[in-house]
């Protein structure tokens, strides 16, 4: 049946070709679209995800890493104290605003770590750690540096009405916001952001060798009521829900790709629809020579299968390709391979679908119309 299921498709050149373009255009669009909002709504817990952190412990109903309220420093001494904590340092986020050389001004988002650690900076987000070590010494990155003025190292900027110094850059650096980062130390953050020296937005948690995570969390838990304690991929998870939930950034990307979907499917449906009615001749001649229903539905199911699947190559290679030319980190394309997968399965499924709908049509031919013809 394979043989004939192939030799049957090609023999339509023109309608396999649009067919075919149907599937790759659904595959491309539902990776790189969906590669599009994945990589982007990442952004959102890019400090969670590189900060090297077991366990975070912020305040109640913290929702978004980029926007925290203070929390005791005091606090440090308390969590240093559970059972399976290894490291435990503060961690201060905050917005203000950096005047430039040319007069204006740009809201930063300023993130100061622990100078001898500098967990949740330094060692994760790519740069020199001996140069948040100099004297008023900023990181910032290289793609936001248009905003800023384009500084070069050991340019001045005033953030919060005092001085910083640019002393390195990240590569590629970019959170979900607009606003900039600037990487600096804990003390430094606090004279940036204004903030009382008792206070700071987090605290990151490295767990003891063998500890068990959860084990660590409900008794930081337990010790710190006033407190939420989550593990990094469970902050990373609430970062990108609230923006998913409090803008329509996922209806508006799920929408476009839905309806080009539908577009793409649409295509491929009326073809393969269209084809089967265009072969009920030679379907005739198959019952005429003793091809039982069965064996004419598992030859229409075959061409269906075999064009999903030339198809779905094509378009996985073809989103691939797109994703390598295309994905910056201003506007990365990140395709798990939950979207590929899934694009396949519904594809497959809509040619399988489309290519049985007249099947009834075929069951009732009459071999006697081969000799009718």
């Amino acid at each position: 049946m394979w043989n004939i299921a192939v030799k049957m498709l090609s023999a339509q050149r023109g309608k396999l070709l649009t067919a075919l373009v149907g599937v790759v255009f659904s595959i491309v669009l539902v990776n790189v679209q969906g590669g599009l909002f994945v990589g982007l709504i990442r952004k959102a817990g890019l400090l969670v995800n590189q900060g090297d952190a077991d366990i975070w412990v912020g305040h109640k109903q913290m929702n978004n890493v980029d926007f925290p309220h203070d929390i005791p420093r005091s606090w440090g001494q308390r969590i240093r104290s559970v059972a399976g904590v290894a490291l435990a340092e503060p961690y201060l986020v905050g917005h203000s605003v950096m005047t430039l050389p040319s007069g204006g001004f740009e809201q930063v988002l300023v993130v100061g770590s622990d100078p001898a650690s500098q967990m949740g900076s330094a060692a994760q987000l790519q740069w020199d750690p001996d140069a948040l070590r100099q004297p008023d010494a900023i990181v910032v990155d290289r793609l936001d540096a248009h905003k800023i003025d384009n500084p070069a190292l050991g340019d001045l900027r005033e953030i919060g009405g005092r001085r910083a110094r640019v002393t390195g850059f990240t590569e590629g650096v970019l959170g979900f916001l607009v606003t900039p980062y600037v990487f600096t130390t804990l003390e430094r953050a606090t004279e940036f952001l204004a903030r009382p020296s008792g206070q700071v937005s987090y605290f990151l948690v490295k767990l003891a060798p063998g500890a068990d995570a959860a084990a660590v969390r409900r008794r930081l838990q337990a010790r710190l009521p006033d407190a939420e304690v989550y593990d990094s991929d469970q902050y990373a998870q609430i970062s990108i829900a609230y923006w998913l939930q409090r803008t329509g950034i996922g209806i508006s990307f799920g929408a476009a790709t839905v309806l080009g979907l539908f577009v793409g499917l649409v295509i491929v449906a009326q073809t393969l629809y269209a084809s089967v009615l265009d072969r009920l001749a030679e379907f005739g001649a198959l019952k005429a020579i003793g091809a039982r229903d069965r064996q004419i539905l598992s030859l229409i199911l075959n061409q269906a299968l075999l064009l999903a699947a030339a198809g779905s190559a094509l378009g996985l290679i073809a989103a691939a390709a797109l994703q390598q030319l295309f994905s910056t980190p201003r506007a990365p394309i990140a395709i798990p391979w939950q979207i590929a997968a899934g694009s396949c399965v519904l594809v497959t499924a809509i040619c399988l679908a489309a290519a049985a709908a007249p099947f009834l049509r075929v069951r009732r031919i009459d071999p006697a119309m081969v000799l009718q013809s």
